[in-house]
């Protein structure tokens, strides 16, 4: 039975002046996998950057309520935070060196770890992001060397490798192909069972393809959370409507 896992309340976001979020109150829960959509401008991205803290990194002031297991944020350690809640980008950001020494690099610096832990660390968090069978023969080669999508599901092992509870994805495919698309889709699907996902997409067909549930994001505001099925067939605001069906965006 799903629990729930992140509970935002009364989130207000502001960079200098300007109001990014305004007043969100949102609710999610274990082992699903929650899309965002919405215009550029909507404060999707900003949502994501505050609950795992790095929009603090950006000077944003925060005001409101984020829980993660029913803890404020504001109480656990920066670093443990980020660890629990972790954040892939839009253009996947590897590390120099290996495809194996990126893996290894982030749990290393949490915990010791024998040669043969990490070898099935690897193993786990490559198979996981399905991605082993594609690079076991050259975990020694630069991960640079890797396409855009392998790229993008590296960093997702090395998410993985992590053990977090929570993985959040900033357009994860927006500079990718269908096949590699595809390929993500399939590694979420895999594995919402284990982690909870929170995706922010422009593709509103990939959140009705995966997404469990869905919110409508507009100007900073949340029009409105639903079943994704329900959101995008019967949706209760205009706005929504108008957005799905490409009148805007």
């Amino acid at each position: 039975m799903s629990v729930s896992k992140i509970k935002i309340t009364g989130l207000n976001l502001y960079y200098d002046n300007i109001q990014v979020l305004k007043n969100i109150n949102l609710e999610i829960y274990s082992d699903e996998i929650f899309s965002i959509i919405g215009p550029a401008n909507a404060g999707k991205s900003s949502l994501l950057r505050a609950i795992n803290r790095l929009a603090d990194l950006d000077g944003a002031v925060v005001q409101g309520e984020i829980r993660l297991d029913d803890v404020d944020i504001k109480n656990i350690p920066v670093n443990e935070l980020r660890r629990r809640v972790g954040l892939i980008f839009a253009t996947p950001i590897v590390l120099p060196g290996s495809i194996y020494k990126n893996i290894v690099y982030g749990p290393k610096m949490h915990n010791n770890y024998t040669k043969k832990e990490l070898d099935e660390l690897v193993y786990f968090s490559l198979s996981s992001a399905g991605l082993w069978d594609e690079v076991k023969d050259r975990l020694w080669d630069s991960a640079t060397c890797l396409s855009g999508g392998q790229q993008q599901r590296l960093c997702i092992a090395r998410s993985i490798a992590l053990k977090p509870e929570v993985i959040m994805m900033d357009e994860p495919c927006s500079g990718l192909d269908p096949i590699s698309t595809i390929k993500i889709e399939n590694t979420m699907l895999n594995l919402k069972d284990k982690f909870t996902f929170i995706l922010v997409t422009n593709n509103t067909k990939q959140a009705a393809r995966i997404g469990t549930k869905t919110a409508f994001f507009f100007a900073g505001e949340l029009i409105e959370v639903a079943s994704t099925e329900q959101l995008f067939t019967a949706p209760k605001d205009k706005r929504t409507n108008d957005y799905i069906i490409g009148r805007f965006g």
